[in-house]
């Protein structure tokens, strides 16, 4: 059984004598020290890395496979063989949690067995996807080729996911601040002013006394409700975790919302057509590409349609044939997969929608923002705006019977 790779730091002098020092990935100290040796450096010191205090460290994102992938497609494109890519990549990465998990990747393939093998094992940072084309790669002895089809499509993943977090940021962002600055002036300056008005004797406006009531209510039942949002917040996120049923109505619920929803149906899209684009491509089977197009998908509505598609494919019906039975997909799209079929190009075809689509949703998030910033400004300006008109109502009301 492999040993789990642990970081070392060193100092001493490089082959040309300079002194120096930095980090390596080893299975043990004496490892470290053998393999600083074989890249002709002289240590004086070695040792393990502390551990980040309260056993906290920084985490793998998808980004940082992103970011690998590139890196090895890159490597062994020049040449560089796979152990030492790894090696390379492991030695010189900023995150000990990258660190730790190229060791233990390199400690696998070392030990003789297959990459995606290794892959296998980390199954929350590389999906079946991705261990699949790895693995094709290796049989057909184009790992290179693989990586960069693998590079471009995680690239191409990232970017579209920062789109659509982007999209659903902002009108997030309208409802918190709103809800901030109402919940500030409710609680803290509401009240000053009803001690001022508790002196007038005279019956307030109704919009004042709707204000003033409210801020009561703030005051009275917010931690309460506070608190009962927090718990329904939890339980809610536990039962979509837990129930598919849950899970498939909301992501059908979504789709509906102005904007949003088309955004995410887009998004949808543009993932299904790239990655179905990139597993054809390397020589998976079209029933198992789609299997992997509809985990991709990101949606249920999506998956369930590529599944249908899948069913129907395997019963010898044309792919467009099938996805326009669904209902789900874009006429254009259909269109472009019928001409691929018809022209033995459905590869590079399905690449082409993806990238009409990505585009489209690039431009769909830019007029988003575009379209909220005013909006922003505008519900801010009406409910503070409105506060403070109900606030100043009775006092205006004062000076004309004055």
């Amino acid at each position: 059984m492999a040993k789990t790779a642990e970081t070392y730091t060193w100092s001493g002098t490089s082959k040309t004598g300079r002194a120096g020092k930095g980090e390596i990935t080893a299975g043990s100290l004496q490892e470290a020290k053998n393999l600083l040796r074989r890249q002709g450096v002289s240590a004086t010191k070695v040792k393990k890395l502390a551990k980040p205090l309260f056993g906290r460290k920084d985490k793998v994102v998808a980004q940082d496979i992103a970011v690998l992938s590139r890196q090895l497609a890159t490597m062994l494109g020049a040449g560089v063989t796979l152990i030492q890519s790894l090696e390379m990549i492991g030695s010189g990465h900023s995150k000990m949690s990258m660190r730790d998990l190229l060791g233990e990747i390199t400690n696998e393939v070392k030990s003789g067995n297959p990459l995606s093998s290794a892959l296998r094992k980390h199954p929350d940072k590389f999906d079946d996807l991705y261990c699949d084309l790895v693995e094709t790669g290796e049989q057909s002895g184009a790992l290179e080729t693989i990586y960069d089809r693998i590079a471009l499509y995680k690239e191409k993943a990232e970017a579209l996911k920062s789109k659509i977090k982007k999209a659903m940021f902002y009108p997030i962002a309208v409802l918190v601040v709103a809800f901030i600055v109402t919940t500030i002036l409710l609680v803290f300056v509401v009240p000053q002013f009803e001690e001022i008005f508790a002196g007038f004797g005279a019956e307030l406006p109704v919009f004042t006394q709707f204000v003033i009531g409210l801020s009561n209510g703030m005051q009275n039942y917010g931690p309460f409700i506070g608190v009962g949002v927090f718990i329904a917040a939890i339980l809610f996120k536990k039962a979509h975790g837990k129930s598919l049923a849950l899970r498939d109505s909301v992501d059908k619920k979504i789709l509906k919302i102005p904007v949003i929803g088309d955004i995410l149906k887009k998004a949808a899209v543009a993932r299904f057509t790239r990655t179905l684009s990139t597993t054809f491509a390397a020589g998976v089977p079209l029933i198992a590409a789609l299997d992997s197009a509809a985990g991709a998908s990101g949606n249920a509505v999506f998956r369930n349609a590529i599944l249908f598609v899948k069913k129907e494919v395997a019963g010898g019906l044309q792919m467009n044939v099938a996805m326009r039975a669904t209902n789900i997909f874009p006429p254009m799209v259909t269109q472009m997969i019928a001409i691929g079929e018809e022209s033995g190009s459905v590869d590079s075809m399905l690449e082409k929608i993806a990238t009409i689509y990505e585009a489209e949703v690039d431009d769909m998030v830019d007029g988003l923002t575009s379209l909220l910033e005013p909006m922003i400004m505008a519900v801010l300006g009406v409910v503070i705006g409105g506060l403070i008109v109900a606030m100043y109502l009775p006092i205006f009301e004062m000076g004309n019977v004055v």
